[in-house]
């Protein structure tokens, strides 16, 4: 293994390179720099994101930088301005001690007239993004026909942004004897046309294979139900208590709902999306970089460009539409030789696409289950003793409160002291997960149209299952308990709820309803007893829970029937809160009637309203 003094570098960057941490060079890089200081041959480098490609076309050029001439040398070429600004400032750091370089950046979202200064008082290199520059050239602020060298950085994310015909009119500006170094980290057709119609004779350097993932990157997934992405989300983030990644949604508007519910839960995240101003979003970057937040949400078109180091997990909550996309998400964790993690969250019918993503990034996908809610709180737990044990004391400060603590600690027992000092932060994890249920879509099952739809039933043995259609004869009781939407009760918190008081994992729990003020479920009538014994002195969040048996239909034949009286208030209530209202007298509401079918339907467009 080489390192950077082997490189024929000067002093003045190995200086630089030596305060920037940088020892060896990474494989791109000692296939690059050596080729660029002697040659002036075309290069066309494909390697991910995070592998050095900076340094590789930064270093040599700044060494050959002829610093008495204050014209434009060096261009650099790149998809965002994120991306833009970062280059720039690499570059100043590899220049540090190579005195006369200047560097400048153009890009949107940004003044064009101190950009143009910075132009006119002379600069050897550029570093731009494709709108701004073509509108520097326009307005004759920049010249790049006698430029040496052109470098085009992420070209394969500036074809995917649609800046083709930017990139063209920008290429056909450049003069013919120029050098030109091309870099990306997937080799689609658009690319190979750009290297055939501009590029003479390019040296290819590929580090790893090509198009595929980088080497230090895992990859799994989660199957779960549509409907059960954010839990699953909110799982992933909670056994991973020190996550520091970016959460990538298909679009603007799902970008922001994902954020808003993960900020409204208590979660240290923010989005990052296309309707952001630029402050706005320097802001959000700000905070991100400097680990203010640990998730961000964004889209593929909001994230391009970001170079942000040790990112420790990239969660797709969508798939890509492209293969391609996915390479460059996960690309975004496992830099600088570390391990990341690429979690992609994905239904039944999606199952196809991981293994085309196998081949893509040429790496197995590891399926593994939803954490449930035993190992969240464990991971939690400890995650909170491993805090105690290791925060930091400082003696001097506490010892003037000390003896108030200990007055009021006093009666407190050692094990009362620990128990309470774990709640204190373990507490709400303990409420949250009390009922939880498995997400987990089960290997050989097939989802079914009606799983989409919250507040529908299910037919799975161990109760923990709902969406689906009774196919068995099992007769079921239904029930009527006082749990409703004002409770944030969900059709999977009652599975719990049920799970927990009745003791049996074995019951098969049928169609499930959940109303304003109350909801139904049905539960076989072989353990109908157990059920109403089981709810006896039951509680949820402080309050009583009464349930009470409903007879509706022929699936409760076996149960037990409730007056009529009884039965005329339960579907009078549901009535006034229920969005299905019909404007008949409460008779039309009443099981037997044929115009039950508004309030108990079997067509999937009316379920669960």
């Amino acid at each position: 293994m080489i390192t950077f003094n082997e490189l024929a570098l000067s002093e003045e960057i190995l200086k630089a390179v030596g305060e920037l941490g940088f020892e060896t060079p990474t494989p791109v890089q000692e296939k690059s720099i050596p080729h660029l200081l002697t040659s002036s041959r075309d290069l066309l480098a494909l390697a991910q994101t995070g592998t050095g490609k900076t340094a590789a076309f930064g270093l040599p050029t700044i060494e050959q930088i002829q610093t008495e001439y204050n014209a434009v040398q060096a261009f650099v070429l790149c998809p965002t301005r994120e991306l833009c600004i970062q280059i720039t400032k690499d570059l100043q750091s590899y220049a540090k001690y190579k005195e006369g370089v200047k560097i400048t950046a153009v890009y949107g979202g940004a003044s064009i007239d101190t950009q143009i200064r910075a132009l006119r008082r002379g600069v050897q290199i550029v570093v731009g993004t494709p709108g701004r520059v073509l509108d520097m050239m326009r307005r004759k602020a920049l010249k790049i026909d006698h430029i040496q060298r052109l470098i085009l950085d992420e070209a394969d994310e500036m074809l995917s942004m649609g800046f083709k015909e930017e990139l063209t009119g920008i290429l056909a500006e450049t003069p013919d004897d120029k050098q030109t170094l091309l870099f990306s980290a997937t080799m689609p057709r658009e690319i190979k046309n750009i290297a055939d119609k501009y590029m003479k004779n390019p040296l290819e350097v590929t580090v790893g294979k090509k198009n595929a993932g980088a080497e230090n990157v895992d990859h799994i997934y989660y199957m779960v139900q549509a409907k059960d992405r954010y839990e699953a989300l909110k799982r992933i983030a909670d056994i991973n208590p020190n996550i520091y990644g970016i959460v990538f949604c298909r679009t603007r508007r799902e970008t922001m709902e994902v954020a808003a519910k993960l900020i409204r839960d208590g979660y240290n995240a923010d989005a990052l999306h296309g309707e952001l101003s630029q402050a706005q979003r320097d802001q959000v970057m700000g905070r991100f970089r400097q680990k203010h937040l640990q998730i961000l949400v964004a889209t593929d078109v909001a994230a391009r460009g970001l170079d942000v180091t040790d990112l420790t997990h990239i969660i797709n909550y969508n798939l890509p539409d492209e293969p391609g996309t996915y390479v460059h998400r996960s690309g975004r964790t496992g830099r600088a030789g570390k391990k990341g993690l690429c979690v992609t969250i994905i239904h039944g019918r999606e199952r196809n696409k991981i293994y085309q993503l196998e081949q893509k990034v040429d790496k197995k996908f590891k399926r593994e289950n939803v954490p449930n809610g035993q190992q969240v709180c464990e991971k939690r737990l400890y995650n909170v003793i491993d805090k105690i044990q290791n925060v930091e004391i400082d003696d001097e400060q506490i010892a003037q409160f000390m003896p108030v603590v200990e007055e009021k600690l006093s009666e407190l027992t050692r094990e009362d002291m620990l128990k309470r000092l774990v709640s204190v932060e373990f507490s709400r994890f303990l409420r949250y997960y009390k009922n939880a249920r498995d997400l987990n879509i089960i290997a050989h099952e097939k989802p079914n149209r009606s799983d989409r739809r919250e507040g529908m039933s299910g037919n799975k043995r161990d109760g923990s299952g709902y969406g689906s259609k009774h196919y068995s004869d099992t007769p079921f009781t239904r029930f009527h308990i006082n749990l409703g939407r004002n409770n944030n009760m969900t059709p999977q918190r009652l599975m719990g709820v049920i799970n927990e008081n009745i003791r049996s994992k074995k019951v098969e729990i049928g169609k499930i309803e959940i109303m304003k003020k109350f909801s139904f479920f049905e539960i076989d009538s072989r353990y109908a007893d157990k059920v109403t014994s089981g709810f006896q002195k039951a509680t949820f969040d402080g309050e009583q829970i009464f349930v009470e048996t409903v007879n509706h239909g022929p699936h409760d034949s076996k149960g037990s029937r409730e007056s009529g009286e009884s039965r005329d208030k339960f579907y009078r209530e549901r009535s006034s809160g229920s969005r299905g209202r019909s404007r008949g007298g409460d008779r039309d509401r009443r099981p037997g009637i044929k115009k039950e079918k508004k309030y108990f339907p079997k067509n999937k467009k009316s379920r669960g309203k």
